[in-house]
């Protein structure tokens, strides 16, 4: 799955890909007009309503011009800073064309050129076209270019990949609908949440649950030259339960039993330690009233860039608490 292209708008092949694979679960299905899963799992009561959700896209591009030479003028799609994308490949089009982004060579550069973070209008994907009536013979306007890399293993339990962000999510999600809940229970595969939480909000409105948890990834900032008392979470250090982040203050009795929860299943656990980035949680705690909302996330090196990093001992962690919740949701709602 990680291996999908799904630059948000475009999330089809992994929207194939989870209805696959929970299909054999689901007791209802429904894909709605913006494109979230919204599959729901029968419970042993149907006295409430709990929404899982996490989301399909991942950050990306968007072409937006092709010049006389055939090169690929673009706009990113999500938050992506402009230094990690300088020399990556990436794949355009439905018919994932090569292609690689450049800028203009550094002996060329200004001064001010060189000390500064280039601009996306001064970058471009190169496709190896020689002219504009061939480069719009393979890509029009409007395609969406992802990040081409590899996922591979590598050290004491990492892996490597892109959309990490929010995959990891979505695979627990497709585990866990594998389980009976408690509560009759809408695992929402969302889309758009990369651009301004936009499935998240429609897929909230629809179900109107009771309560509400995020799967996620979040920034892991225990690299060099970071102080630790700026570190957001720790590869490694468990699942990370968020309280506050610049979308959602989360409900501290619903926080605190999440952190009581994971002591109890003696599962790994931090808190989030930074009130930073956003998710789900912000349009799905705002819908319907106010709906408790919560997130569960995985810690990832590197977010938003072609090479994120994850520990499996977290992603399992992840797994492991967003189950217990399931189990136990009659406790907190």
């Amino acid at each position: 799955m990680l291996l999908l292209n799904g630059v948000s708008g475009d999330e089809g092949a992994v929207r194939e890909y989870i209805l696959e694979k929970i299909k054999p679960y689901a007791d209802e299905i429904t894909v709605d007009t913006i494109g979230n899963i919204i599959a729901k799992r029968q419970g042993a009561s149907d006295a409430h309503k709990v929404m899982l959700s996490a989301h399909m896209d991942e950050v990306g591009f968007i072409i937006s011009g092709i010049t006389d030479k055939g090169f690929l003028e673009f706009k990113t799609v999500g938050g992506i800073d402009t230094r990690v994308i300088i020399s990556k490949r990436v794949k355009v089009g439905a018919d994932k064309i090569s292609g690689v982004i450049g800028m203009k060579a550094i002996h060329l550069q200004t001064p001010d050129e060189r000390d500064s973070v280039p601009k996306i209008s001064s970058l471009f994907i190169d496709i190896g076209a020689k002219s504009r009536e061939e480069a719009e013979n393979k890509v029009s306007l409007g395609d969406y270019a992802a990040f081409d890399t590899e996922f591979y293993s590598f050290g004491s339990g990492k892996y490597k990949a892109k959309a990490i962000d929010d995959r990891a999510g979505c695979a627990i999600l497709i585990k866990l609908i594998e389980e009976k809940p408690v509560y009759d229970t809408y695992f929402c595969f969302t889309a758009q949440e990369e651009v301004g939480l936009r499935g998240a909000r429609i897929a909230a409105a629809r179900i109107k649950p009771d309560i509400a948890l995020v799967a996620e990834a979040t920034n892991c900032s225990d690299v060099g030259g970071v102080d630790e008392k700026d570190y957001v979470t720790r590869l490694g250090a468990g699942a990370a339960v968020s309280f506050a982040d610049r979308s959602t203050i989360v409900d501290r009795e619903y926080c605190r039993w999440l952190m009581q929860l994971a002591e109890k299943e003696n599962i790994p656990v931090q808190y989030k330690a930074a009130v930073a980035g956003g998710n789900d949680a912000g349009a799905i705690h705002l819908a319907c009233g106010g709906i408790k909302t919560a997130s569960v996330s995985v810690p990832c090196r590197y977010l938003h860039s072609p090479a994120c990093i994850a520990a499996s001992a977290d992603f399992v962690a992840a797994e492991r608490l967003i189950g217990a919740f399931l189990h136990h949701a009659d406790e907190i709602i």
